[in-house]
């Protein structure tokens, strides 16, 4: 299709790098969309006739429910699903079908396919971060009282609920779907009709296009729309940002499969076994989270490093922009599912949690503020008896509500019976009822906000 400047035809490896159909196949869709409203608008125009623009426009619907039925086929002599698809609109239609490509470029016509299956995917991550948060919802709501303890540097630190603990990742989520939403406003300008860098002489008009593809508005620039791929990098710096998030949750939920912890026990759906070792029950689908993340990461890396020297306007280094938003998409799709699956169908241990959580001395924060609160002892003093108290504890080997008073009251006399009123885990969250606090009952009112809010 571009060979009559040629004498002779590519060599063989020339014809394997150049190709992209391997890959941009996925952007068959987009393609048809794209073109469809492109012949509407030459037809509107005057540009093409009403009779050859209602017959590629027919024409494309015949090679979209060709490609539905089979897909596009990996034919490296048409290069790229744009060059696929004139030819099988050609083979559908005859003469007329060369008429399609009046006033665009592959330049502005790839830089639309992407930023329509960049939205698209956009829309589906969007749609299953969604199905995520409502599967932290149920689960948080179920275990808004249920105490755990809350680390620091994976110390206990002091309890929370297990319901907060959950609510913390949907707060990433809902960061996380911002981004995303963020970064499909800005891209939602169409690049068709800025051709192969500087516009064109047909008197087209772009209003028309964008708006039948669900664009804003088109782009300003035609030199920027045809070059800009920043809507793809905007779109893996919110999937890396996102795996980010899964990847945490995944390693929480390896630590606390495991036996020191104790408290999850995943489903047989989200776990394998080992070949050697009949009793393992591992959490690869925990692991493969996590491990995705460095993959999606990476993908990033590889679009930036490729975007960053590049003269304006297109330079054939773009055509490796789409296999790293592909893969980075199929991976986050499969990490999302697997962390929603397993948030659905974990069993939290909440024995376990709670015992872990009474072992820790986590409660010695609420002997210290009971101090600075009840017997008006400045904090930093307050601290070092608490110290004092949490030493020995620990030399008697029971929790800090079991001390005997006596004892307490022999490091400082000013602690009396009112003191157990503050040291057991359940007194302790309920009594952390600030606003973005531990307390069940914020934790259900974070719940029903939540509810409202998506």
């Amino acid at each position: 299709m571009w060979g009559g400047r040629f004498a002779e035809g590519p060599a063989a490896v020339m014809r394997e790098i150049n190709a992209s159909i391997p890959f941009d196949k996925r952007l068959w869709r987009q393609d048809v969309a794209g073109s469809k409203a492109h012949v509407a608008m030459l037809g509107r125009q005057g540009i093409v006739s009403a009779a050859d623009a209602a017959a590629i426009g027919a024409g494309l619907d015949q090679v979209a429910a060709q490609y539905q039925a089979d897909g596009p086929a990996e034919d490296l002599a048409l290069e790229d699903i744009h060059m696929q698809t004139e030819a099988r609109l050609s083979a559908a239609i005859g003469e007329a079908a060369g008429r399609l490509h009046t006033a665009r470029s592959r330049n502005d016509q790839v830089a639309t396919d992407f930023k329509l299956w960049v939205r698209d995917a956009i829309d589906e991550v969007d749609a299953a971060l969604a199905g995520f948060q409502r599967a932290l919802l149920a689960r948080a709501e179920e275990h808004a009282a249920s105490v755990m303890p809350g680390f620091t540097h994976l110390q206990s630190a002091q309890p929370v609920t297990l319901g907060h603990h959950l609510m913390a990742y949907h707060e990433m989520i809902a960061r996380d779907r911002g981004r995303f939403a963020d970064a499909r406003a800005r891209a939602n300008l169409c690049p068709l009709g800025s051709a192969a860098l500087a516009g064109t002489g047909f008197p087209i008009d772009r209003e028309m296009t964008a708006a039948a593809l669900g664009f804003d508005g088109p782009t300003r620039n035609s030199l920027d729309a045809v070059s800009d791929r920043d809507f793809a990098i905007e779109y893996l710096t919110s999937a890396v940002q996102c795996s980010l998030h899964l990847s945490r949750l995944a390693e929480e939920i390896v630590l606390w499969a495991s036996q020191p912890f104790g408290f999850v026990s995943l489903s047989d759906q989200w776990s394998t076994g080992s070949s050697i070792m009949p009793q393992k029950r591992n959490p690869d689908a925990a692991e493969l989270v996590r491990g995705h993340s460095g993959r999606i990461l990476g993908c990033l890396t590889s679009l930036m490093v490729t975007m960053k020297g590049l003269p304006l306007a297109y330079s054939k280094d773009m055509q490796d922009d789409k296999p790293p938003v592909f893969e980075a998409h199929d991976l986050l799709g499969l990490a999302v599912a697997a962390m929603t699956g397993m948030v659905e169908s974990t069993l939290f241990r909440t024995d376990r949690m709670r015992a872990a959580a009474e072992a820790g001395f986590a409660t010695a924060t609420d002997l210290a503020d009971w101090l600075v609160r009840v017997a008006d002892i400045p904090f930093r003093e307050a601290h070092h008896i608490t110290g004092k108290v949490v030493r020995l504890a620990e030399a008697q080997g029971v929790a800090l509500d079991r001390l005997a008073l006596a004892d307490m009251r022999a490091i400082d006399e000013r602690i009396d019976e009112r003191v157990f009123d503050v040291l057991s885990v359940d007194a302790s969250v309920a009594a952390r009822a600030s606003f973005g606090g531990t307390a069940p009952e914020r934790v259900r009112a974070a719940i029903a906000a939540a509810r409202e809010s998506m």
